[in-house]
Formats: C-alpha cells, structure tokens, sequence
C-alpha cells in the first residue's frame, strides 16, 4: 500500500463513499461496514476521513477492520487499488509524530499535548502505556528510542498496520468536482501548501463561503462540535461524534457533490 504521493486522485464520473471520523469505535465500524457493503459498486471511490485511530478502546481492531473490507471491496472483479484511500486524521499524525518522539526536545511536554487529545487508547492497542512513555521521557532519549522501538514492533505484528500508516494521504480529490480533507483548509493557501491545516485548521470550516481552488464542494470527516451530516452551499462535515458517544456517519457524493446516500450507525 506504500504510496509517495501524498494525494489521492479519485475516479471522475464515479460515486464517491466517505467515512467520518471513527475514533477507535470498532463495533460501530462494523455495522457501518455490513450496511456499506450491499450499496458500495465497483468502481465507486471509498475515502476513510481520517481518525480511525483515537479515543476507544478497540484501536488495533478499527484498523483490522477497515483493512478486511478494504480486500474485500477490492476483491471485486473490476476493482482497482486506487479505489480505497485512507486519509490521516489529527490522530494518525500524532501517531507518527509519536514513533519519533526521541527526536523532540522536550518529549515529555509534547506526550501530555498528546495525552490530552487522546493518543493514550493508541499507545494501549499496541503493548504500551502512556505512562511508561512518561517515564522513557524522564529517563531520557535512549530509553525513549528504546520505547517507541517496541511500539514499531508491535506495529509490524498486526498485520497490514504499517502498511496502511505508510500509505495515508493528506487529502483526496477528483479534479474540479470534490476535495475531501480530515478537519479543514486554509482556503488562502494551495493544495500543496497546506502544512498542518488539514488536520488543525477546522475552526474557520464553515466561515468557507466560496469555492476553494476549483472544487465544488470541500467534505471533511472531523467536526470538534461533531454536529452530524451538515450541508452548505461549498463544504459538508460527516461527523456524528462517533467516540464521543455519538453515531458513525458517512454519505455518499456525486460528481457534483451532492448526498445521493448516507448511512449511520
């Protein structure tokens, strides 16, 4: 799944499924799967909007299951890698700030920022604990190193996990139709200029009241009021407030950015 391009292009003409952010809630992952499933067709686009990782309990089992019906989809005669994006989310980028942590200079600040914004059920699905990372930072960066190492490892055993990290992309879009971003854009800046607004910048989200660059319609899969499925005239958030107590959402796009379809659960 190893991809350099930090974008993902999506099919033109095709239906396009995203889901919003899940944060670690595997159960409800599921049924929003065995609902997604009938609906899905070959050759429609499917984009993760980031946080799959996060606050529940269920982590490792919320990325194996969207890696099982990622095969499954692609599995389907006619159907192509480029079908199925995963999006990095505030969570995912934490995570990979995490693994190399030994290289900030004052870790121990930075893992309570992180702790605050709830990488701890993170580190616990995969063989650690927030406080030990705590103390690796106390003992200073070869204990550190020697911490995050262990977390790469049992990164490594779960499998497709590490491939999936190493192919997350910043954004998808499908040229002068649709963008899809995890939490937001500084509409004063190019694509490819975004620097870390995709995953921090949603607070000025539903100020948008032009089109950003050419696109019809910018989605985004993480809302901080999580306040559900809401439309306006150049932006969509679908975030229920799934690990917050509230529903997975996710709706279906055309070209146009319409929702011809939403599920939630």
């Amino acid at each position: 799944m190893a991809d350099r391009d930090p974008f993902a292009i999506l099919s033109k003409g095709a239906l396009t499924w995203a889901i919003g952010a899940v944060h670690g809630d595997a159960e409800r992952l599921i049924a929003l799967h065995a609902l997604l499933g009938p609906k899905i067709q070959t050759g429609d686009n499917l984009v993760y909007l980031g946080n799959l990782l996060g606050l529940g309990s269920d982590v490792s089992e919320t990325i194996s299951e969207a890696l099982t019906f990622r095969r499954s989809f692609l599995a389907r005669p006619g159907s192509e890698l480029d079908n199925v994006t995963f999006l990095r989310g505030s969570q995912e980028e934490m995570w990979q700030k995490l693994l190399n942590i030994q290289f900030a200079p004052n870790p121990r600040e930075v893992l309570e920022w992180m702790d605050k914004y709830g990488i701890a059920q993170t580190i616990k699905a995969y063989g650690s604990s927030i406080e030990e990372g705590m103390g690796a930072a106390q003992e200073g960066i070869m204990a550190l190193i020697q911490w995050t190492n262990r977390l790469r490892d049992q990164l490594r055993q779960r499998d497709g996990h590490n491939a999936m990290f190493s192919a997350l992309k910043r954004a998808a879009y499908m040229e002068d139709h649709l963008l899809f971003v995890h939490a937001g854009i500084d509409t004063a800046r190019p694509l490819s200029e975004q620097l870390d607004s995709f995953w921090w910048g949603g607070h000025n989200f539903d100020d948008i009241n032009a089109p950003y660059s050419n696109f019809k319609k910018v989605i985004r899969g993480f809302d901080q009021g999580h306040n559900g499925i809401k439309i306006k005239d150049y932006t969509v958030s679908l975030d229920g407030g799934c690990g917050f107590g509230g529903p997975l959402v996710a709706g279906c796009f055309d070209s146009d950015g319409n929702i011809v379809d939403q599920i939630e659960v």
